[in-house]
């Protein structure tokens, strides 16, 4: 499902280079949960960047589901993003103007999704907010603001989940039950999810553990022999 080869990401440094990433492998297949550990500069993001084609590497291919989208042009990379992946973020992200019902429901109305309404409600019950569906992100505890988000992330049913420190924003109690529920969505619907954290407890629940420090894999999958 995701895979990548040889990836690395050096930018510039005012006159000098400066690798973010050195050159990596990594293979997660469909249906696996994926922790990325490693302290703040570790290149943990730029990872998850790169997985998403929200970034390009300096050299090396990322392949998606089959699809090398280091080949891809911008609108066909948008394309695949909507059809294959769903983002989780640290700060929720929410567009404030709109409910949490609208929140989920627009990615599917710009997607054409056939009964936006329906699916909408369900992923909200799904995510145990049937009460607060037509409620402002204001109106929302930081907990219930990330499960608009995860529901949101699942509009459009992608077979990829990629969360970047999605409980970086909120206390231990609900940092474990949005852990719970990508658990849950990882199980249930057998969604290939790769979290991004700092909290070795929480990446404890994944499948498994790739481990970052300066850019390099030192512990998983890539890591030297």
């Amino acid at each position: 499902m995701i895979e990548l080869r040889d990836v690395s990401k050096t930018v510039m440094s005012g006159t000098e280079p400066l690798t973010i990433l050195h050159p990596l492998r990594l293979s997660v297949s469909r249906g696996q949960f994926l922790a990325i550990l490693g302290p703040s500069g570790s290149g943990k993001s730029t990872l998850l960047g790169l997985i998403a084609g929200l970034d390009a590497p300096t050299s090396g291919q990322v392949v998606i589901d089959g699809v090398d989208i280091t080949r891809l042009g911008e609108d066909a990379l948008a394309r695949l993003r909507g059809e294959k992946i769903g983002f989780v973020f640290q700060f929720f992200h929410l567009i404030p103007s709109l409910t949490a019902y609208e929140n989920v429901a627009v990615p599917m109305e710009i997607a054409g999704a056939p009964d936006p309404r329906t699916r909408a409600e369900r992923l909200l019950e799904e995510v145990g907010l049937t009460g607060r569906a037509h409620h402002y992100p204001s109106q929302l505890s930081g907990g219930e603001q990330q499960r608009v988000a995860i529901a949101r992330a699942l509009a459009n049913d992608p077979p990829i989940v990629l969360a970047d420190e999605p409980t970086g924003n909120l206390d231990s109690t609900n940092g474990r039950h949005i852990m719970e529920l990508l658990r849950d969505i990882h199980r249930t619907r057998h969604t290939t999810v790769v979290l991004v954290t700092h909290d070795a407890e929480l990446a404890a629940l994944a499948d498994l553990r790739l481990v970052l420090r300066d850019g390099r894999v030192v512990e998983g999958a890539g890591a030297a022999p």
